[in-house]
């Protein structure tokens, strides 16, 4: 059953955060709070808040500078967006809860966990939040354009119309398997302004500093400095619908060997987009969840 989600806008550092709030059935019923990826939306939330029907409350905000929160000005990087979601948590009356991230939002979620972790449950990471492999002489847009592409390419173009821009993605080889409807609302909702000029809303200023935090620095490795009960979930196939993926088995197996409170768990016949987008990886996210 799709579920349609509430609509909050919570005071953070600068502004307003927009937040998806999709509430469970009962009132005791346990929250999770979700990070989406680099260049995503809250909307990357909508088949794991349908798997979900209502078992427990999904809080997933725009990240700042993303969708309804394009305005909000810095700071960004993932200390930024920690602080954000625990904001929403703040706002919402949530003493504790599960912290889901995607992508980047895995990184977020780690941060969370570090930055404020009174307040995390639990940590399930989905194919992010541990380094990628990514060369090391990339500069920021480079390994930008190396891992996301075309996700990195849209933030520099406009589009005359909506049809145009969903005809953008539609040669995407990670993105034909799950494509319908609730797909093209998704990507829809990330454009602003009127034809023949639309465009991301996402602020390409945000996505670089946040690249930045993801591919280097402290903040990145908050997955080895927690110690939550932590699942990753990780796709079989990547961004592009490649074998490998953004991790292999030795990059996970190192990983598990370093952080001892984590498991991680190898979701087949999902690429990295497809993992949230298609009914089994939704699953797989919500299985992870264990509520």
């Amino acid at each position: 059953m799709t579920r349609v989600p509430e609509a909050l806008d919570v005071p953070v550092r600068g502004g307003r955060l927009r937040v998806a709030r999709w509430p469970a059935d009962r009132e005791d019923a346990p929250t999770v709070v979700a990070a989406h990826g680099i260049t995503a939306n809250h909307l990357a939330w909508r088949r794991v808040a349908d798997t979900l029907d209502g078992t427990a409350t999904l809080l997933a905000p725009d990240l700042r500078g993303r969708g309804a929160s394009g305005s909000l000005p810095r700071p960004y990087g993932l200390a930024a967006h920690a602080d954000d979601l625990a904001a929403v948590l703040d706002h919402q009356g949530v003493d504790r809860a599960v912290a889901l991230g995607h992508s980047m939002g895995g990184f977020v979620a780690a941060n969370l966990a570090e930055r404020h972790g009174g307040r995390v449950e639990r940590l399930v990471l989905v194919d992010g939040g541990y380094a990628f492999a990514i060369p090391e002489h990339l500069d920021v847009d480079e390994a930008l354009q190396v891992t996301i592409g075309p996700a990195m390419e849209r933030l520099r173009r406009s589009f005359p119309s909506v049809d145009a821009y969903l005809d953008f993605w539609r040669p995407h080889p990670a993105m034909a398997a799950a494509w319908d409807q609730a797909l093209e609302e998704y990507l829809a909702y990330d454009l602003v302004g009127t034809p023949p000029d639309l465009r991301s809303a996402c602020s390409l200023e945000a996505v670089r500093v946040d690249g930045a935090d993801t591919i280097g620095g402290t903040a990145r490795d908050a997955v080895l400095r927690v110690t939550h009960d932590t699942t990753l979930l990780w796709a079989e196939r990547g961004m592009f619908d490649e074998t490998p993926g953004m991790y292999d088995a030795e990059r996970v197996a190192r990983l598990e060997a370093a952080a001892p409170h984590l498991h991680a768990e190898r979701v087949d016949d999902v690429n990295h987009y497809t993992v949230l987008f298609a009914g089994q990886g939704a699953r797989a996210v919500v299985r992870a969840l264990g509520l």
